[in-house]
């Protein structure tokens, strides 16, 4: 299947691609930093770097978090948050759109994968 990724490049070395919306999304599906990281088979340390990395990067933190004690802590998306990871997956959508034509002459012109199966 051939799938067509967006990573974006912002300035001073800050990146937004589909692991981290992803980071992002389940951040907000489970209120949790660690069970988001659980879910993508990732470190919680990793997890809460790519965060702190997010909250800094932009003028608003994306993450909300509520150390945990007696009550239990958490975590979820800012509204600002929510809106960045909408703005990213709009963005996917409009760049799958305007490139489906050519995406599809490209796989029309690859070899056969049994051929190349070898390979690997």
């Amino acid at each position: 299947m051939t799938r067509l990724t967006l990573r974006i490049d912002f300035r001073d070395g800050l990146r937004l691609g589909p692991g981290k919306v992803r980071l992002l999304e389940l951040i907000g599906q489970n209120g949790s930093i660690s069970a988001a990281a659980r879910d993508m088979g990732m470190s919680y340390r990793r997890a809460w770097l790519l965060v702190d990395s997010l909250n800094r990067g932009f003028k608003e933190p994306l993450v909300h978090t509520q150390p945990g004690g007696r009550g239990g802590g958490g975590a979820g998306l800012s509204a600002f948050g929510r809106m960045v990871v909408e703005t990213y997956r709009a963005m996917e959508r409009d760049m799958a759109t305007a490139v489906q034509t050519r995406l599809r002459a490209l796989e029309q012109v690859l070899a056969d994968g049994s051929d190349h199966a070898d390979a690997l």
